[in-house]
């Protein structure tokens, strides 16, 4: 089994990208130097291959860090690191990328992996120390530099944190350059990893880089319950898959009569309380004394409801018809209607006019 699934992997090495859609693309690197590297997790950063190295993503490459350098893998190149590096950035002039030095050998993997290997004792003690001083935050992920003479640690807190002893403490007891970083629940969580409810690697830790904000109102359109844990990711907030589909409820919500709250039936007020926008039905209930009757209508027939409701009619929610006494007493109304109407226009009766009766010509006898 493990022999299979190595050829597997080597036979197939996009075996893991293969929902990547820029794969296709064309390479646009020669005509921009702007490179977008990757380092642990979701960290990415901006470098220039002024070298014009013949770099193609998934590349490890030694790149220039203040102090010192680190290795990094390539994530973005051509004109599409150059559309990224404008949308990130908001004032590009003042942003000063650092520079690819080469491509990374064996030896510098060696020593990156070497470096690495600190990162969970580091997390430990941390966590430890800021216990001790009593500071309220977490420490949610440290990262160490490839050439061990930086580390980054980042960390969770409701507000501001003085650590400024605590920087003191961590760079005489660790031996480094010390780097404090701020964190959300949703970044920890793509620090960390892990597997979803859908059994796939969490989004925000594999490929998801732009975490944004999931408003409750994403679970009313695609008919969710707001209060179901398992809409909680394991960040505690709601998962950032709740806004792939979106437009597209948002987008068949649009068919959907803005009057769906009440209708008015024969069997008595009926209130909506569940959409499917996507099957375009709608669920509605009435309280028949003191039980709720729930009836499943399409959007068809809710609309013919809404335009019984218009003209004053109740339809049988059993049948979906109007019933046969309230459409008689409405035809009779037309027809009043009509006659008093025709009456109006015509307020003089015109007489009926007789028989036409022939006249008689007399035939006088000409005199000759």
């Amino acid at each position: 089994m493990s022999c299979t699934t190595c050829s597997f992997k080597d036979n197939y090495p996009s075996y893991n990208s293969q929902f990547d859609w820029i794969n296709d693309l064309p390479d646009t690197s020669d005509q921009f130097d702007l490179v977008e590297v990757k380092f642990k997790s979701t960290r990415k950063e901006f470098f220039r291959n002024q070298d014009r190295l013949p770099l193609k993503r998934g590349d490890k490459v030694v790149v220039s860090i203040t102090p010192g350098h680190d290795i990094g893998e390539v994530s973005l190149t051509g004109y599409l690191a150059d559309k990224q590096f404008k949308r990130k950035v908001n004032q590009p002039s003042r942003y000063n990328p650092g520079i690819i030095y080469r491509v990374a050998t064996p030896r510098d993997m060696e020593g990156m992996m070497h470096a690495k290997s600190r990162e969970k004792e580091l997390l430990i003690k941390s966590r430890q120390i800021a216990g001790n001083l009593g500071l309220d935050m977490k420490i949610g992920d440290v990262e160490v530099q490839a050439d061990n003479r930086k580390a980054i640690f980042f960390y969770i807190a409701d507000g501001r944190v003085d650590f400024r002893e605590l920087i003191k403490v961590y760079a005489s007891e660790f031996r480094l350059k010390i780097e404090m970083k701020q964190i959300g629940a949703r970044q920890e969580a793509g620090r960390v990893g892990g597997i979803g409810s859908c059994g796939r690697e969490l989004c925000c830790s594999s490929w998801l880089t732009d975490l944004k904000s999931v408003p409750v109102d994403a679970l009313a359109f695609q008919g969710l319950s707001a209060s179901a844990q398992k809409m909680a990711g394991q960040c505690g907030k709601l998962k950032c898959c709740l806004l792939y589909e979106l437009d597209a409820y948002i987008e068949a919500g649009r068919e959907f009569p803005q009057e769906l709250l009440v209708l008015e039936t024969a069997q008595g007020t009926a209130r909506s309380f569940k959409t499917d926008y996507l099957s375009k039905k709608i669920w509605y209930s009435i309280n028949i004394n003191g039980a709720e009757k729930t009836w499943q209508l399409s959007l068809e027939e809710v609309r013919q409801f809404i335009q019984d409701n218009k003209r004053g009619l109740k339809p049988d929610m059993e049948t979906r018809k109007v019933r046969q006494d309230q459409s008689e007493q409405f035809v009779s109304g037309e027809s009043a209607l009509d006659n008093k109407k025709n009456l109006s226009r015509n307020p003089r009766k015109k007489k009926k006019a007789g028989p036409t009766r022939s006249k008689q010509v007399r035939f006088r006898p000409s005199s000759n």
